[in-house]
């Protein structure tokens, strides 16, 4: 069937008013498009609807009568899918999910899911972690409508909001002869074994601070999980390089370690919340952004120093 919410308002505007007239004051409409809608109508269901009297207006024939009254049932049933449409729009309830980058996953995530829970109680917000190219991809699909990461290889159809820049460090063991330094050249690690995170797009990110630097890396081994990299490190088997510093300082099997910044101008990343380009959001999405803002942000980002 082929006919226009719009049509069959301007049906009803004639049904109830008797006149093509008063239905165009009505509706604010030419007459010529309320006689127009409704032979269109006829013509689409095979019925008359009116009986058309020569300057005495319109009268409803029985199937007219039948069809005034399914037409503003019809009418009312829009108006409450447009009534929650809106509600699902302007208010901040429901579920959301959200992506974020594997590495940030467990120091940010518990943080931002407690606060927006706790401010906004009808809501359900679900994370999921991936690489870099996993969450982009997660955005693409629309698995997620938004998603906490770096600013590394943005895609155009993706846009980031960038939210706290964060430096590369390096991180040894407690034991280690720099342990207790602030900071250091990259040189000063370069030829001791380098524990990469190999994962897509950040394994490349790492590495390029090595060229920047004019330095080959002595690579000692790759790990796609932060977790083995840290206890690895504490127990003296080489070095790391990441951008974030949680505040616990040990490896989940408790021995010591010891963060340094680089001394090297290393450009950082940016941590930011990222969504598709050109994306119509909602208040709920709108929400979690806001909370994003208040929590991430330079100098003081949840789980790190």
């Amino acid at each position: 069937m082929r006919f226009t919410l719009r049509q069959i308002e301007y049906f009803i505007a004639a049904g109830e008013t008797r006149s093509i007239t008063l239905a165009s004051e009505r509706v604010h409409i030419s007459q010529p498009a309320i006689s127009a809608a409704i032979s269109h109508l006829e013509a689409e269901f095979g019925i008359q609807l009116f009986i058309r009297h020569h300057a005495q207006g319109l009268s409803l024939t029985p199937e007219g009568v039948r069809f005034l009254r399914e037409a503003r049932s019809l009418v009312n049933h829009a108006d409450e899918l447009q009534g929650l449409a809106r509600e699902l729009s302007d208010t901040v309830s429901g579920q959301l999910e959200v992506a974020c980058l594997v590495t940030l996953y467990p120091l940010l995530v518990p943080d931002l899911l407690h606060s927006f829970r706790r401010r906004f109680r009808q809501t359900q917000v679900h994370a999921v972690p991936g690489d870099q190219a996993q969450v982009f991809e997660a955005l693409r699909r629309g698995d997620v409508s938004l998603a906490l990461t770096y600013d590394m290889d943005v895609p155009s159809d993706i846009v980031i909001e960038p939210l706290a820049p964060l430096p590369p460090i390096a991180f040894v063991s407690g034991a280690h002869p720099l342990a207790r330094r602030k900071s250091v050249p990259l040189s000063a690690l370069a030829e001791e074994p380098l524990l990469l995170l190999d994962l897509p797009i950040s394994r490349d990110y790492f590495l390029s601070l090595f060229h920047l630097a004019g330095l080959r890396p002595n690579i000692g081994g790759r790990y796609e999980h932060w977790d083995v990299i840290r206890s690895l490190v504490a127990r003296g088997d080489g070095y790391s390089i990441g951008n974030v510093r949680p505040r616990n300082r040990a490896s989940l099997d408790g021995r010591r370690l010891s963060y340094l910044f680089l001394d090297d101008k290393s450009p950082p990343l940016y941590v930011g919340i990222a969504e598709m380009r050109g994306i119509r959001r909602n208040k709920l999405a709108d929400a979690f952004i806001g909370i994003c803002r208040e929590l991430v942000r330079a100098g003081s980002l949840p789980g790190m120093i």
